[in-house]
């Protein structure tokens, strides 16, 4: 991505995390974005957000007379070390990770984050700065501390640093020498049980072994497998394991272009871009993440009782997510307004019962989950598919969530096609031959009426919905959910027509038409790779390739990409790390590798 002035917010950013909490971590190992005790909570650290108040909600390390900062994952792992040196020379190694490891039978992913102080060269003197803030950033946390610790009140609960560094000179904001090893640990308000020393760096080791050994278990294609890894890893950062739900991503309110106040809160668990990871995941093997979301959607389903699915709601489940605005925070570049909450959990989106219809199938046929779906649960699920089947035809908000409009969106009738279609196979799993006659009949039935309805005879095309000719992007789609071969003319011609009208340059828009807030200004990236997919799947192959190299140089340092992208400049926008992105970077590569058996 292209460069930014020192004094302003970027989205070079690392995650770090533990399926409980996360940190954004900036290039020269700064805290700018944490919310506690999950990720829509309080953001503790908020500067990204937090306009010329970059001083505060922040936690840093700097060196008296610094020069320079590089950083780099341990292999596998999302254990961030950030290297500072001096104008003379010194220089310490920051190793940064939140806990996370099996213990007395348990995972331990305390709401917690460990950083380790190394010296490395010369005599280094370093500044500790932590600032945390609550309400968001209403106001630094007030403290107090004993010998060894400094608690933050943060709210009804605190949190507390534990530490071997000197307590004053945290305080106080003083330059000091590093001679040795120096621990921190901000977690929860107890005394450290054991010496912080080797018990946060026996946490570091837990936490490599841990991380090592989940990428161990990944089936990574031939080519591009740093790519997947760490778009692997952020994935599952991405999900809060407590519940299994899974956010799109770990910020709010990065603006999708500059000033245009597509400002939205995205750190909820939507059913279709959850639907994206779980798939994306699947095909490397992760079935974890798989396991712990069927969990959360069979208490979406259950809560339902044979009712409308929303499109979203909040990682314990909560399906009241009222948007409103944090008045003490100026945004990103001070571009607010800064979201809390998503008022697209009150609208109508019809394409969600196709998605949580074809995760939930794999269920009946893959036996390696520890728990397989039975008939209890087919009974349910044809609950989602009775609703896909009443709604198929009727008018929602469609993906992209419109705010002032409805229609009766393709991409949500061929989800709606999908729950009935992959009923039909788990029907047929089960041995249930009526049943298997009856989703038939019914997914043929949208079929038709979709061939009659979205095609498009005088443009040669589907549109994007029933009752206009415009295009956008999930037509791409269509191919990737099996209701319309590749090879298929009209698939083809309506793939010509998308690239004639929304590729710029190596770049896809999800569409060119005005909505409630006037043109789109940025390209969307998932579109960018459904674009690269379908030029693979018409033969294009060679220019597939190009175009995901392309794509692979707009990644931040840490590997991984926002929502949006300024097809012009190449600047990175949007809400980060966005995971609909990242499922594109593991799709494309899954798909564009050559095979494992050239190397065998």
């Amino acid at each position: 991505m292209t460069g930014t002035t020192q004094n302003q917010s970027s989205l070079e950013l690392s995650p770090i995390g533990n399926c409980q909490v996360s940190a954004l971590v900036d290039p020269s190992g700064a805290f700018v974005w944490s919310c506690v005790p999950r990720v829509d909570g309080d953001p503790v650290f908020c500067s990204l957000l937090n306009g010329d108040r970059r001083s505060e909600g922040v936690w840093t390390f700097a060196l008296e007379d610094q020069v320079s900062a590089s950083q780099h994952y341990v292999r596998n792992t999302p254990i961030l070390v950030t290297r500072l040196e001096s104008a003379d020379g010194s220089a310490v190694e920051i190793f940064d990770f939140a806990p996370r490891f099996e213990r007395s039978g348990r995972m331990y992913r305390p709401v917690a984050f460990a950083r380790i102080v190394r010296p490395v060269a010369g005599a280094p003197r370093l500044k500790v700065t932590l600032a945390p803030m609550r309400d968001y950033g209403a106001q630094l946390a007030e403290t107090t501390h004993g010998t060894n610790h400094i608690r933050y009140l943060i709210g009804p609960q605190a949190l507390r640093l534990s530490t071997d560094a000197p307590v004053g000179y945290i305080l106080e904001g003083r330059c000091y020498r590093v001679e040795s090893d120096q621990h921190f640990f901000l977690g929860p308000d107890e005394p450290f049980v054991g010496n912080i020393r080797s018990e946060v760096r026996q946490m570091e080791a837990g936490t490599r072994r841990y991380w090592q050994h989940w990428v161990r278990g990944l089936h990574v294609p031939l080519e591009w497998q740093e790519e997947v890894i760490r778009a692997a890893i952020a994935l599952k950062l991405c999900q809060h394991e407590e519940t299994g739900a899974i956010v799109a991503a770990l910020t709010t309110s990065i603006p999708e272009a500059p000033g245009s106040e597509r400002n939205w809160d995205y750190r909820f668990c939507w059913i279709r871009d959850s639907y994206y990871t779980v798939q994306a995941l699947n095909r490397l093997g992760a079935l974890d993440v798989l396991e712990k979301y069927l969990a959360y959607l069979r208490n979406i389903v259950d809560s339902a009782r044979g009712g409308q699915i929303q499109p979203l709601y909040s990682v314990m489940g909560d399906s009241e997510l009222t948007e409103g605005a944090a008045s003490h925070l100026a945004g990103y570049r001070g571009m607010g307004p800064v979201r809390i909450g998503n008022a697209a959990y009150s609208q109508i989106q019809h394409d969600c019962y196709g998605q949580i219809v074809m995760p939930t199938a794999q269920a009946f046929f893959d036996h390696r989950l520890l728990r397989m779906a039975d008939e209890r649960d087919f009974v349910r699920l044809e609950e989602v598919g009775e609703m896909a089947w009443r709604m198929h035809d009727q008018p929602d908000a469609g993906l992209w969530e419109f705010r002032t409009r409805q229609e009766v969106h393709t991409y949500s009738a061929v989800m709606c096609w999908a729950a009935c279609d992959r009923l039909a196979n788990v029907a047929e799993e089960l041995e249930k031959g009526d049943r298997v006659s009856f989703w038939r009949e019914r997914a043929e039935a949208i079929r038709q009426r979709i061939e009659n309805d979205a095609w498009y005879e005088e443009g040669g095309h589907y549109g994007a919905s029933f009752s206009s000719d415009y295009l956008d992007a999930s037509l791409l789609q269509m191919a990737e959910l099996r209701f319309i071969s590749p090879d298929d003319e009209r698939f083809r011609s309506t793939f010509a027509a998308i690239e004639r009208d929304l590729r710029r340059g190596d770049h896809m828009l999800r569409y060119a038409a005005e909505d409630d807030f006037g043109a789109p200004e940025t390209a969307f990236n998932v579109c960018t790779f459904w674009l690269i997919e379908a030029l693979k799947l018409v033969g294009r192959n060679a220019e597939a390739r190009e175009m995901f190299d392309s794509m692979l140089g707009h990644t931040t340092r840490s590997g991984l990409l926002s929502e949006d992208l300024d097809y012009e400049t190449g600047e990175l926008w949007g809400n980060f790390p966005q995971t609909y992105s990242l499922v594109g970077i593991i799709n494309c590569a899954g798909l564009l590798s050559k095979p494992w058996s050239e190397v065998r």
